[in-house]
């Protein structure tokens, strides 16, 4: 709804004042009244008016006077004034035009002039109304617009970059300081420059979503990590990193680059390079200065092995030869020294013998893998140790057993240390010892469980090394190189190795070989309990087979 105008009239006479308010009343809008000058200026001081009807005639303030007081006002100095008398003076007429009227309506009023001028004056009234709302949206606008303005350059002036803003063609319309620093180049001169002359290879191509015959694309497309040379006024060129951020304007499309100097971090990138180059070439002299080395370590074991046992046998068999030709003939403790004397030989001997089998374990070549059975394996393991087994009245059980890739003799020797181990150090029962295979992801785990001594948590990785021997030398004829063996057969054949047990509750050795084959199919079915002291990672990748086999060697 139009907001109604006001209207002025002022008449000292109120049959003049009601005859005009009934003339006007049709074209709608507010009329206010005033029976005198000092009236009228009272409402011109509260209000504003797109019109006044101004009697000449009136006592006290004469119509010229109280225009001439209207006028003198700024906020009122605008409003049309139009002057109602009966006398056509042209004395009058000058005054009242001097004093800015816009026309002399005489009396008596054609009502139909006085509304057609008067709707004139309303109308000019209600567009001006109308044009300075605009012009206070606009300035509002402006103002919104302004504050933008300053919120845009006060985020590109805290870039970190350089920022470039360049129409499609290269030519730059804004840039922040850093832009100044990065070029050598004042800001003055880099506006209406084309970027082509800092940075030669700029470009940017904007996708086919951004063709006028195509509606706008929901996201603007940005493009990152172009790196390109630039070459800044007075300074040698350096390698720059720019990003692209085009945005649509009034004025075209405007292309956003930030751009950031990556002279240091190319220089790291090449120092990283170049160290990593160093370092290959390093590993590589090293590796093959370790393979060097652990050739000749094993040839020198290999050597002093072989020649100490020529040497050692000697000592062993005349120090037999004593004990046997002096026995009780020989004064003091002499049988007794003898005695030590061929007890350490025999011990050196299997050491230097064990010594020579672990330093021998790598020098077999890829041609000793094949595809082999591990029952068959675990059957020559058990014939070789039958007279141990009868010995010891232990009992052997196994589940079915898979093919793997391997090399048969080593596999033969990892189960026969296996055995011996938990034949060795069993306990005050009979040793029961259990076999099993488990197919997991890519490679098959088995455990050799037995119900000996035990060994205590702290030593299960120990009990690996070279010459570990966790009893007295006077409890145990072992070398510590039986496990250490395993563990060597075992990284050989890409798998590995651990314990699981607790002193007194047996031991579970593990291991892993690759291969996913089926296991050898056997016949005789048997009961088997999976390994409780299993990890619960490795133990939940044991499936007890189906038909197990008991054995127990004669």
């Amino acid at each position: 709804m139009e907001r109604r105008i006001k209207i002025l009239l002022v008449d000292d006479t109120p049959e003049n004042l009601v005859s005009l308010e009934a003339t006007l009343s049709s074209l709608g809008e507010e009329l206010v009244l005033a029976n005198s000058g000092k009236e009228a200026l009272r409402h011109v001081l509260n209000d504003d008016f797109a019109a006044i009807l101004l009697d000449v005639r009136m006592p006290d303030m004469d119509g010229f006077e109280t225009a001439e007081l209207i006028r003198s006002r700024p906020r009122s100095r605008e409003i049309p004034i139009l002057f109602l008398t009966g006398y056509r003076n042209e004395e009058h007429l000058f005054r009242g035009y001097d004093l800015g009227a816009v026309d002399f309506l005489f009396k008596p009023i054609v009502p139909e002039v006085l509304r057609s001028k008067v709707s004139v004056f309303v109308e000019l009234s209600r567009r001006s109304a109308q044009l300075k709302e605009q012009a206070n949206a606009l300035q509002k606008q402006a103002e919104v617009l302004q504050k933008a303005e300053q919120r845009f350059r006060s985020l590109l002036e805290a870039a970190p970059d350089a920022m470039v803003m360049c129409r499609d063609d290269g030519e730059v319309v804004m840039v922040n300081s850093r832009t100044e620093v990065l070029f050598n180049c004042a800001r003055d001169k880099l506006i209406s420059r084309n970027i082509r002359t800092l940075v030669p290879g700029w470009g940017f191509r904007l996708p086919v979503s951004w063709d006028e015959d195509f509606p706008p694309a929901p996201v603007e497309p940005v493009e990152r990590g172009v790196e390109l040379l630039a070459r800044p006024e007075g300074r040698a060129p350096f390698p720059v990193e720019i990003t692209f951020s085009p945005l649509r304007t009034e004025e075209g499309v405007v292309i956003t680059s930030a751009i950031r100097d990556i002279s240091e971090r190319k220089r790291t990138e090449e120092q990283i390079r170049q160290l990593n180059a160093n370092l290959e070439e390093r590993v590589l002299e090293r590796t093959e200065a370790l393979m060097r080395s652990n050739e000749e370590l094993q040839q020198f074991a290999y050597v002093a092995s072989h020649d100490l046992q020529e040497p050692l046998r000697t000592v062993s068999i005349y120090t037999q030869l004593l004990a046997k030709r002096y026995k009780g003939q020989l004064e003091g403790d002499a049988d007794q020294f003898i005695s030590f004397i061929v007890d350490s030989a025999q011990r050196m001997e299997t050491l230097i013998h064990d010594l020579l089998d672990f330093s021998q374990v790598e020098a077999r070549g890829a041609d000793f893998f094949t595809s082999i059975s591990c029952e068959a394996v675990l059957d020559d393991a058990i014939r070789n140790l039958r007279s141990l087994i009868e010995e010891s009245g232990a009992i052997v059980t196994r589940e079915l057993l898979p093919v793997v890739n391997g090399d048969t003799v080593q596999l033969t020797r990892l189960f026969q240390n296996l055995l011996v181990n938990s034949i060795k150090y069993r306990s005050d029962d009979t040793p029961r010892i259990h076999i099993a295979a488990s197919c997991g992801t890519g490679e098959w785990l088995f455990s050799v469980k037995d119900n000996g001594i035990g060994i205590e948590p702290q030593y299960a990785e120990k009990v690996f090394g070279i010459f570990r021997c966790l009893q007295p030398r006077d409890k145990s004829s072992g070398s510590g190189m039986g496990l250490a063996i395993c563990r060597k057969i075992v990284s050989r054949h890409e798998g590995r190795i651990w314990v699981e047990s607790e002193l007194g509750k047996g031991a579970t050795f593990c291991f892993t070989l690759p291969g996913q084959e089926p296991p050898s199919p056997r016949t005789s079915p048997s009961s088997v309990n999976l390994p409780s002291a299993l990890p619960a990672t490795e133990r939940a990748r044991l499936e007890p087979a189906k038909t197990p086999l008991s054995v127990r060697s004669d």
